[in-house]
């Protein structure tokens, strides 16, 4: 089966074409809300359409056949995912326009964190909370999370794995025996770690008391928080090579970014460890976890005492490991390839 995989993501939309092999027969990728019939027009007619969806809520588990109720139900979602939601419906509404006869899905980026234990899942809030508006952690990026730790587990052996998606999103998953058992995302996308314009997890009580006190607005602070902070307001960039490249200046607020990116990151990948009773191999992917090599050198630093190590000789490694020798756990470098995962999903809902 040859499936059109759309992946729209906060800053960009990644098309691809695989055939029933997984090659990828064509490629694009594209600003938000470009024109999509100039760029599938002379590419091969897919046999279905698979959908990178963020939010599935507590409805959407597996991956989903889309009809009008579906699709109703997802746009339902949206207020938890107001960065992500609204441009995977409007891939899955251009895309469905351009080819209205093939069955399209939707591969969830929660779904991957269904499996989290309660304990992990729970917020600390009131119970009628909880159960009135589906307060849980959901997590996000279940899709490169499922990707990255089986393409890990082939190449190492490992059972317990850290995952770490670093990209203008970024967030870190503990996976033990295949299972994602958590995460750094929550509710919403904007938990956890920092990012390029996401603020990752801040103190609740600095929300309440902008809003006290400032006289801020929810729709104020939810922008701020989302769009203008991170990287960005850091270090006036939300480029992790802008970023790294001011900091080897000694520009202070890059060298301060980078710190504060480094020391989240390693904090969090040491929870995740906790989470799977140990790490056996740690693994990076996304834009900046491909790519930023200083990035992974400086956080396996702070990581020593877990064991963690790299080589630098192997930092231009694109699908492999980076261990130094004598290392403990595994540390290894992976491609993000959402668009196999959304493959397999689709070909399997379709089944």
């Amino acid at each position: 089966m040859r499936v059109l995989v759309v992946n729209a993501g906060s800053s960009s939309v990644k098309l691809r074409l695989l055939g029933p092999d997984d090659d990828v027969e064509q490629s694009a990728d594209t600003e938000p809300g470009a024109e999509l019939e100039g760029v599938l027009r002379d590419w091969p007619v897919p046999d279905a359409v698979g959908h990178r969806v963020v939010h599935g809520g507590t409805r959407f588990t597996d991956p989903v056949v889309i009809d009008a109720a579906v699709r109703k139900e997802l746009e339902d979602l949206t207020a938890l995912a107001p960065l992500h939601q609204p441009k995977s419906l409007a891939g899955l509404d251009a895309v469905t326009a351009l080819l209205p006869d093939l069955p399209a899905v939707a591969c969830f980026d929660t779904a991957f964190h269904t499996s989290i234990p309660e304990a992990a899942a729970t917020y600390a809030v009131p119970k009628q909370w909880r159960e009135r508006y589906a307060i849980r952690r959901y997590g996000f990026h279940g899709l490169s999370h499922a990707w990255c730790s089986a393409r890990v587990a082939e190449l190492t052996g490992a059972r317990r794995i850290v995952t770490a998606h670093l990209g203008a999103g970024a967030s870190l998953a503990a996976v033990l025996d295949g299972r994602s058992v958590d995460t750094t995302m929550g509710f919403t996308p904007l938990e956890g770690l920092v990012m390029a314009t996401r603020s990752g997890t801040v103190d609740p009580g600095l929300v309440l008391w902008l809003e006290e006190h400032e006289h801020l607005s929810p729709h104020e602070i939810a922008e701020t928080l989302e769009k203008r902070s991170g990287l960005a307001a850091l270090a006036g960039t939300p480029d992790m090579r802008e970023v790294l490249a001011a900091a080897a200046r000694d520009e202070p607020d890059a060298v301060l970014a980078r710190d504060a990116y480094v020391h989240r990151l390693a904090a969090g990948i040491a929870s995740m460890a906790a989470a799977t009773g140990g790490i056996g191999a740690l693994a990076f992917t996304g834009g900046v976890g491909e790519h930023a090599g200083e990035i992974r050198t400086r956080t396996a630093q702070r990581l020593a005492f877990l064991g963690v190590a790299v080589d630098p000789a192997l930092d231009d490694t694109v699908d492999g490991e980076i261990t130094a020798a004598g290392a403990a756990v595994r540390t290894v470098v992976v491609p993000a390839r959402e668009d196999l995962e959304i493959a397999r999903g689709t070909r399997a809902a379709l089944r």
